[in-house]
């Protein structure tokens, strides 16, 4: 029988059936649902859904636009914090101070303050009226920056050896950066980018700051008119959830495709 020991410390199972995971996952699923609906009973909590039913159009709505902002803030943001990453490791110093300025300040200074800063103060003396599009910057800026730390880190983590072995072959440095560094350096960096983009998602619920009508606002909007707040914000996590699960499967599913021995 197999010590205690080697359940936690043993290496996970390469390759466990889809059956049995799906039976692990239901159960432990089973589990929680059972504790929270002791947890509901024991409190006699008495469940108002069809007020909240009402609102089902409004609560659909905000979730489309926190997709829409969330899907565009995650693609400019990725290009955004790479160009950064790049950018510190430029010989340009000017360039490299920027790009450490602008990441130190972002990281370091809550995003509540950027929201309102950028957009009632920058936006406003740029014109920027468009909410959708001023969300999208800010998040894109937001995680720009802790997504150019995680790019550096996956580049950094590359031999200088094989850097060497590069120039000495001939390679150009933007043919070192596509065909020697990315390549490696990506499977590095999806633990942590899959965990950022699961972030921004979420972080895009304080745009309700500035009156972008997404997801939470909206749940926010329900739960004044119906005073039931679980029935309100009980949506609101399963519909994260749908969007941030599939972000979470598609980088467990690219671990495993860029897996290999090294």
């Amino acid at each position: 029988m197999p010590s205690p020991r080697r359940w936690f410390f043993a290496p996970a199972r390469a390759h466990a059936s889809p059956a049995l995971l799906a039976l692990h996952t239901a159960l432990v699923l089973g589990v929680l649902a059972g504790l929270l609906h002791l947890a509901f009973a024991r409190i006699a909590y008495h469940w108002n859904w069809q007020g909240v039913w009402a609102y089902r159009v409004s609560f659909a709505r905000g979730w489309w636009v926190t997709l829409g902002v969330s899907a565009a803030a995650l693609v400019l943001s990725t290009l955004l914090g790479t160009a950064t990453a790049l950018a510190r490791r430029s010989a340009f110093l000017p360039l490299r101070q920027l790009a450490v300025v602008y990441v130190e300040l972002i990281r370091g200074t809550p995003l509540l303050v950027q929201i309102l800063l950028l957009f009632y103060v920058v936006g406003t003396a740029l014109r920027l009226e468009n909410r959708e599009v001023a969300g999208v910057l800010i998040l894109s800026l937001f995680a720009g920056a802790y997504i150019a730390e995680i790019v550096r880190g996956g580049v950094d983590s590359v031999p200088a050896s094989q850097l060497e072995s590069a120039r000495a072959i001939g390679l150009t440095p933007g043919q070192i950066h596509r065909f020697v560094v990315f390549p490696q350096a990506f499977r590095q960096m999806l633990p942590g980018l899959a965990g950022q983009f699961v972030s921004l998602v979420k972080d895009s619920s304080l745009l309700s700051l500035i009156a972008i009508e997404e997801f939470s606002l909206r749940a926010q909007q329900v739960n004044s008119n119906t005073y039931s707040t679980l029935e309100s914000y009980l949506p609101l996590a399963v519909g994260y959830l749908l969007l941030t699960l599939p972000l979470s499967l598609l980088t467990r599913a690219l671990e495993r495709r860029f897996r290999y021995e090294t």
